[in-house]
């Protein structure tokens, strides 16, 4: 229901753009938001937007990130610029409607797509 792609490798202050494809859901009255998890940690909170097109970002990637939906395409992406080695992961997509206070939190999406892998080199 979600597929997540964009990743790859790149250099330290690259860019790279992920998408995630929604469907089988109503896109219009979901949240979606962006998690990423690096070997050996948690899943971290990146970015979501919700379905009135309010923007949350995780303090790491503040000024350097963006995300963004296409509603006719069921799409919403991530603009990543500026890349850090801090920035490696995998990184996930995930749907849902969770109240305002849990749009960062991993307890507020229903639904999760596959990870991409995000590569940056120093």
């Amino acid at each position: 229901q979600l597929q997540a792609s964009g990743g790859g490798l790149v250099q330290a202050g690259g860019s790279l753009r992920l998408s995630c494809v929604v469907s089988g859901l109503t896109f219009n009255g979901l949240t979606v938001g962006w998690f990423r998890q690096a070997p050996g940690k948690e899943r971290e909170f990146v970015a979501t937007i919700r379905y009135n097109g309010a923007k949350y970002y995780g303090d790491s990637v503040k000024g350097r990130f963006t995300i963004s939906r296409d509603t006719p395409k069921n799409t919403v992406y991530l603009q990543m610029n500026s890349l850090e080695p801090e920035d490696t992961a995998d990184y996930y997509c995930a749907a849902g409607s969770p109240i305002l206070s849990a749009a960062a939190s991993v307890n507020g999406y229903r639904h999760w797509g596959q990870g991409t892998q995000v590569t940056v080199s120093s």
